[in-house]
């Protein structure tokens, strides 16, 4: 094995490839009302919380004996079993442990474009080729043409975010669907269902019955978006237990014990937990969308905790002086130049977001 083979064996942990690029420079007011990276500004639930105070004295340990059950206990939250299921650092680590597996130098990523940065951060790093297509005009996954493109190639990897980060467009479940049956040979379908809690839809629906009819799908999601837990990285990723075992082995190393308990404490409530904060985010992003209709400002619909709005300019002049004013809001995310993505944070966030937006927008 070359040193170059060895590099190319391995994970790529680096924040240059897997992080987000930082869309604002500071310094920040002290106050400043964070809605640039999706996060939930609720934070981990309340039994979450308890359940990590309670570890933390015993975080001196590894805690190793205890992975197995948590595990099977993660796959039965989502109705599968454990020999189906990767966990690792965030849905950054699954997303990438599928690159590793299921890419190579003539296997592409064939990914939606724009969309969520860090699978082609990763594949430029390896070295590897990305095709990206261009959104449907209703900002959400080409099917047809991300199939045509995985024929082309003789196979690869495709990669959908749905709903889609920046736009918060869903690809219709029966658009997911011919994409599954229509599956060029050599290629596996990597669907990023981070935002899917948030979705009220019905053209939303998860690809997790595909895993379970056996096909070349692999489904990641993520704890940091609807149960707040961003900063603990915890994300886990679906498949066939081939596939699965394809991806275990460039994952870097079992999550934070103080994470395995809060996501523990979390499941028996999680489905109460879903629901409340999904309508209260849901209401506070409705609020936000009418606002821009009534200002005269067109915006895609979202089915996430973010919407993105048409400023008929472009956005990066702005992006300075509403930090400058205590607001931090999404980079850009080309060819959506004119587009603004917007966080949703809680109601007092998105008071200060429409105060200092409009004075900035409008001077």
């Amino acid at each position: 094995m070359t040193r170059r083979t060895f590099a190319l064996s391995i994970p790529i942990l680096t924040e240059a490839a897997l992080a987000q690029r930082a869309a604002v420079q500071g310094p920040f007011p002290p106050d400043t009302v964070w809605l640039n990276a999706n996060e939930n500004p609720e934070g981990p639930p309340k039994v979450a919380m308890q359940a990590m105070i309670d570890v933390l004295p015993k975080s001196g340990r590894y805690h190793y004996q205890e992975y197995r059950d948590f595990y099977a206990a993660v796959a039965a939250s989502e109705g599968m079993e454990a020999n189906q299921l990767l966990v690792g650092a965030g849905s950054s680590e699954v997303l990438q442990a599928a690159i590793h597996a299921f890419t190579g130098a003539d296997r592409p990523l064939i990914q939606m474009s724009p969309t969520y940065e860090s699978p082609a951060s990763v594949m430029q790093a390896l070295d590897r080729k990305v095709i990206r297509v261009p959104l449907t005009s209703g900002y959400y996954a080409d099917v047809k043409e991300l199939a045509k493109a995985a024929e082309r190639e003789g196979g690869g990897l495709i990669y959908i975010c749905n709903p889609n980060n920046p736009t918060g467009a869903v690809t219709p479940k029966k658009d997911i669907d011919w994409l599954i049956e229509n599956l060029p040979t050599n290629t596996v379908a990597l669907i990023d269902e981070a935002y899917i809690h948030f979705a009220e839809t019905p053209d939303m629906e998860s690809a997790f019955k595909h895993i379970k009819a056996g096909k070349n799908v692999v489904v990641t999601r993520s704890y940091s978006k609807i149960f707040g837990m961003a900063g603990l990285r915890a994300g886990s990723a679906y498949g066939r237990p081939d596939l699965i075992g394809r991806m275990a082995p460039v994952r870097n190393n079992v999550i934070s014990i103080v994470a395995v308990r809060a996501l523990l404490a979390t499941f028996p409530e999680a489905q109460s937990i879903v629901a409340d904060r999904k309508t209260r985010f849901n209401k506070i992003r409705r609020d936000l969308c009418s606002w821009f209709k009534d200002k005269g400002l067109d915006h895609i619909e979202s089915h996430t905790n973010f919407v993105m709005v048409d400023l008929k300019r472009d956005v990066r002049p702005l992006l300075p002086r509403m930090v400058a004013k205590g607001v931090a809001v999404g980079r850009p995310f080309p060819p959506l130049d004119t587009m603004l993505r917007v966080s949703i944070g809680t109601a007092a966030d998105m008071d200060k977001f429409r105060r200092v937006f409009w004075e900035v927008y409008s001077s």
